[in-house]
Order: C-alpha cells, then structure tokens, then sequence
C-alpha cells in the first residue's frame, strides 16, 4: 500500500512541473509578463499579413516587446495593433513602425525604427508612422505575368499587330 502512494506521489508531482512549464509557456506567448515593468502603444496598418498576437516588436533585431492585441477597423479597414513594450525602453515619438518578413517561408514582426526626437511615446499613445506588409507573392506573380520591355511585345505593336 505505501509503494501505491509513493507512486502517486510522484505522478502527482510530474503533473504539477508539467502544468507549471505549460503555464511559463503560455505566459511568455501571450506576451504578458509578471513583475516587468511594460506600457502599451498602438499603431495602426493598411496590411499586416503573418502577424498575430504574441509575435515580437524588434527595435535592430532585438525583442523589446510583444503584440498583445489587433483589431480591424470597420470605418477605414485598417488594422490597429496594440504593442505591449518594455518599460526601460524609450520608444521616441517620431518612430517608424514597420512589419517585417522574417524570410520567404516564415512569419513576421513588427520592426520599430526609433525617430530622432526628443519627446517619447507615452503608455497608450499611438506610433503614427507606419508601413504594412508587403504582398510577396502579388508581386511576383505581377513580375511574372507582365510583358513590359519583351522586344516581341514592341515589335508585335510597331508593326501593328
């Protein structure tokens, strides 16, 4: 009977480290901290293809921040983004947002390109330069379908044909 308990014991404990690392995880997804000192910022998009809630906002390729939130506006069909950044982290008014590819077959984030004022964004003030996504494969497909500059092209329409 007591090697029973001495194995339930030890179930019990692995379910509880297991529930414990799940729940670090999910944290540190989410982009939620405990005990850091963070503010909001929001910016708003025309395209912000491949982001979603927990993905980074990089100032020089360094995380400073995650994006906590996204909503569409239904008066302008833009995307508002809500970014939770570190406290330490001064984001100054004249910032650039951008989303950024992370390569041809991976996701994305928001790349903040810090400006050269003096006066910096406060909790829930919005970063007003931005720049969405760009349509990677619209642009290929437009490169590949179009015949602008193709000789035969121009002699097919110099000859009248």
């Amino acid at each position: 009977m007591a090697r029973n308990s001495l194995v339930e014991s030890l179930i019990g404990m692995i379910v509880i480290i297991v529930a414990g690392m799940f729940l670090f995880y999910a944290l540190s997804v989410s982009g939620k901290s405990i005990g850091k000192d963070t503010y909001t910022l929001d910016a708003v998009f025309g395209r912000v293809d491949g982001i979603a809630t927990g993905v980074d906002v990089r100032i020089a390729g360094i995380k400073i921040g995650t994006v906590t939130d996204y909503k569409l506006n239904t008066d302008t069909y833009e995307a508002r983004l809500s970014l939770n950044i570190e406290g330490d982290i001064p984001v100054p008014e004249d910032s650039v947002a951008k989303v950024v590819s992370d390569g041809l077959l991976g996701g994305a984030h928001i790349a903040l390109e810090p400006g050269a004022s003096d006066v910096y964004l406060a909790n829930g003030e919005s970063i007003t330069i931005t720049q969405g996504s760009v349509d990677l494969l619209g642009l290929a497909v437009q490169a590949f379908t179009s015949n602008g500059g193709n000789k035969s092209n121009q002699n097919e329409q110099q000859n009248g044909l």
